[in-house]
């Protein structure tokens, strides 16, 4: 069958995975754009599909392949029109996403076919970059310290905003008390860990009693809480009876405020995401509890991990070695196939994952 390279269609729910399989063709660079915004909720419909041929490189350039696809909350802030850290991803523009991949051809000094890089690229088979340059690609070390996948994970960006976000911001003690929320999500679940490694007390709050098992038996936190399940303030009483030193916050919303009331004096709170919100069509009210920042003298710093760009090499290093040393373990909710990932997304937001959520696009290099 012949296929138009600029061909496009609406992908939505009247187009079904087995029509794509059925198009898909080799020597085509299959894409996902943006072809709407959201209100509240992520649907497909928001995505379009797209066939191109396979761009070549100009000089200064690289052609990538995608092996796997990084899938974060902050692909919901991308998506809105609204003032954030990044340019938001324009109507009919290939949906933005971070990428673990491997350089097919090169016309860039710096960079050599089969090298393995990771870059903010986007939604496609395959993409022209430019190297070093700000936010384009870099060169995973080589030979890599850990499995490929785990640069999509602990060795990847979520890996590095738990690293920077609780070290640099957090700065815990031993013996202080570590409070994290979405504590089983790709970061939450790095930073309990990489406070475990610190010598501190370490709290989950999660949504479902699995994830609480996961957390405390598989991943070695002191305790967990349902956030789902009773009331949340008297939980963190009940685990925290010492108040809080750091809370880790990866949601905002109704948990922030409950825990507010259980901070200490000076407490520290690395504000890392807000995805309670991000689907949310009316103004968000609170936090109700903000007088406690005062009365409690405590810093709340807001961070993007582009703002630690320049030491990513210094996290490898670190996260490296803990997960060497089995001192960080990991889980990859690897959805296959490109095509899946305008339904995989809502996993994001739907509570069904614990780990780090990921696509895997194509193949790993042997």
């Amino acid at each position: 069958m012949e296929i138009n390279p600029k061909r496009k269609l609406r992908f939505d729910e009247t187009y079904s995975v087995d029509k794509f399989i059925k198009h898909m063709n080799t020597d085509k660079n299959r894409q996902f754009r943006l072809a709407s915004r959201p209100v509240g909720d992520i649907t497909a419909s928001n995505f379009e599909y797209r066939e191109e041929l396979i761009p070549e490189p100009s000089d200064g350039e690289v052609l990538v392949r995608t092996v796997y696809l990084s899938l974060d909350p902050t692909n919901r802030i991308w998506m809105s029109d609204r003032p954030q850290y990044m340019p938001p991803v324009q109507i009919g523009q290939v949906m933005r996403g971070v990428v673990i991949g491997v350089v097919e051809k090169s016309k860039n000094s710096d960079f050599h076919t089969g090298d393995l890089i990771s870059g903010v690229l986007g939604w496609q088979d395959y993409a022209l970059a430019l190297g070093n340059t700000g936010l384009g690609i870099t060169k995973l070390p080589h030979p890599l310290p850990c499995p490929l996948a785990a640069f999509v994970g602990p060795l990847g960006a979520t890996g590095f905003t738990a690293y920077f976000g609780l070290l640099d911001i957090g700065q815990p003690k031993a013996g202080e008390t570590i409070v994290v929320s979405a504590a089983a999500g790709a970061v939450g679940s790095v930073v309990g860990q990489i406070a475990k490694i610190k010598g501190c007390r370490v709290v989950g709050i999660t949504g479902s009693d699995e994830k609480c098992r996961w957390i405390v038996q598989e991943l070695g936190f002191d305790d967990a809480i349902n956030y789902k399940t009773g009331d949340l303030e008297t939980a963190l009483a009940k685990s925290c009876p010492h108040g809080i030193d750091v809370y880790f916050d990866n949601v905002g919303g109704a948990i922030l405020d409950a825990v507010l009331t259980k901070i200490n004096l000076y407490a520290r709170i690395p504000l890392c995401g807000l995805i309670s919100t991000y689907n949310l069509t009316e103004p968000v009210p609170g936090p109700y509890n903000y007088n406690q920042i005062l009365m409690q003298r405590a810093r709340v710093q807001g961070f993007i991990i582009i703002d630690y760009f320049s030491r990513f090499g210094e996290a490898i290093k670190d996260l490296g070695q803990w997960v060497n040393e089995g001192k960080i373990k990991y889980a990859l909710d690897i959805v296959e196939g490109l095509e899946n990932t305008p339904s995989a997304i809502l996993k994001l937001f739907n509570g069904n994952k614990i780990g780090k959520l990921a696509v895997k696009v194509s193949e790993e290099p042997l």
